[in-house]
């Protein structure tokens, strides 16, 4: 099974494109808008209502942007704004800056800039180089990627961005390259048809820096795309560190697929999220999946606990080499994954790897082990692929425990071995119906198993036995 192509670019030329033409002193100054009107000699004006920046403008390294004087609206002529030190904006109204294809934004090495309330539109992107930035409730809207890649391309820092809305820019919201590393803290935005004419996600990572990557109580919606877009990727192509993700309380719907982690070194807790029809793929070949993890080797994990997965392609997708943990017998998934599929037949897991899988505890939208069955691709259907353990799931009852069972089985929990009492054919099973022990019993047996749940069975009788 293929995936879609991830274009995680390089930053070329980076802090080379903007010749600015007033560059401030560097000598700790405090500048206001209207500051900049008095001093830069038309480079920015004032016409009575509105702000106007002609020529390329930079905040030097100790000196201060700062916005604070109400609602404020600057247009943006043709020309690049550098941060080399520090921008506030913090007023209680909106600012609005508003460019032309033409107008970008450099934060190069910024420091402790805290953007609040701004709406940022009509521009050819927003740059983050080892820059201090947090951007809070902050509208990104209809940017091209004449100077980005995305609304935000961020490089080696690991910024901020929370409460704020991402709409029908032409590339993704918020992008990292494959050469740099950056874990951004991504909190309660909202996401809605980036991307234009081109098979990118929305959130297009590469490799996380030694903090986690936060993609925390988002919503990612893909269905005015003109191009149906992805929703997450995350991407170690290089292996050049230790990727760490925190995917948590999402809702990712209408994309040409969910989640992708795919290469080195990247480990994962998806938790409480929504994949929801995510199969705007015309080729199934190419994506539709909820959940994809494509690793290179074991080193590429996902622990995948209490989701809703449905309405895609392909519910989740394992592939090459993982070590994903889908629920455990001490530690059941309570994942929901159900009604995923294509081509007429459902596909909730599918284990493309020589790699086993367990998914103990989940919903599989039926209490039919057959079904189940059915609906996962595994060992049982290809002997090279590995086996998924999804047995106990939700619902399930296809041997129950004879309450009434005429035999003695203590303790129940137990802690290694156990000690079964009574008469007639003893049978031990394990949860994939495996049986490991087959003798007659008469009087009292001690019993020594690993960890796990297991269905003791005298004659017709059945208790389930848990062994920690």
């Amino acid at each position: 099974m293929k995936k879609a192509t991830l274009f995680l670019a390089l930053f070329l030329g980076l802090g080379s494109m903007l010749n600015a033409q007033w560059v401030s002193p560097g000598n700790g100054t405090t500048y206001t808008m209207s500051n900049l009107v008095d001093i830069t000699n038309e480079v920015v004006t004032f016409d009575g209502t509105n702000y106007h920046i002609h020529s390329d403008l930079t905040i030097s390294t100790n000196d201060v942007l700062k916005i604070d004087n109400g609602y404020t609206k600057v247009f943006v002529e043709n020309a690049h704004i550098t941060i080399n030190g520090t921008m506030i904006c913090e007023n209680a109204n909106r600012v609005v800056i508003m460019g032309d294809p033409s107008f970008t934004m450099l934060f190069d090495n910024a420091t402790a800039c805290e953007i609040k309330k701004m709406y940022f539109s009509d521009g050819a992107g927003i740059k983050l180089i080892e820059s201090e930035v947090t951007f809070d409730d902050v509208k990104f809207v209809y940017f091209t990627t004449e100077y980005c890649h995305s609304a935000i391309d961020i490089f080696n820092c690991d910024p901020v961005i929370q409460n704020c809305f991402f709409m029908l820019n032409e590339g993704a919201a918020i992008g990292s390259p494959v050469n740099g590393q950056s874990s951004p803290k991504i909190l309660n935005c909202d996401f809605d048809s980036n991307v234009d004419g081109a098979n990118i996600p929305q959130i297009n990572l590469g490799p996380g820096s030694e903090d986690t990557i936060y993609i925390v109580g988002n919503f990612i919606d893909g269905t005015y795309a003109h191009f149906y877009t992805g929703g997450i990727s995350i991407a170690d192509l290089m292996g050049i560190g230790d990727t760490k993700i925190l995917l948590k309380d999402n809702v990712i719907k209408n994309n040409r697929y969910g989640y992708n982690q795919q290469g080195y070194h990247l480990s994962s807790m998806i938790i409480g999220n929504e994949f929801l029809d995510n199969y705007h793929e015309d080729n199934p070949m190419n994506g539709g999946s909820g959940i994809s993890i494509y690793g290179m080797d074991e080193n590429n994990k996902a622990v995948i606990r209490d989701n809703v997965i449905t309405g895609n392609l392909w519910g989740i997708t394992a592939i090459n080499g993982f070590d994903i943990d889908l629920g455990t017998e001490d530690d059941w998934g309570h994942n929901e994954i159900h009604n995923n599929a294509n081509s007429g037949v459902t596909y909730d897991l599918y284990n493309n790897s020589a790699y086993d899988i367990m998914a103990v505890g989940n919903d599989w939208g039926t209490t039919s082990e057959q079904e189940v069955e059915d609906h996962i691709v595994h060992q049982h259907d290809n002997p090279s692929y590995g086996l998924v353990t999804f047995i106990p799931f939700i619902g399930y009852d296809a041997v129950g425990e004879t309450e009434d069972a005429a035999f003695v089985v203590a303790p129940n929990p137990a802690q290694g071995r156990f000690t079964i009492e009574g008469k007639g054919k003893l049978t031990i099973v394990n949860t994939l119906g495996q049986t490991l022990l087959s003798t007659t019993l008469d009087g009292q047996e001690t019993i020594e198993l690993p960890q796990g749940i297991y269905l003791v069975k005298l004659d017709n009788a059945v208790r389930k036995v848990l062994v920690k």
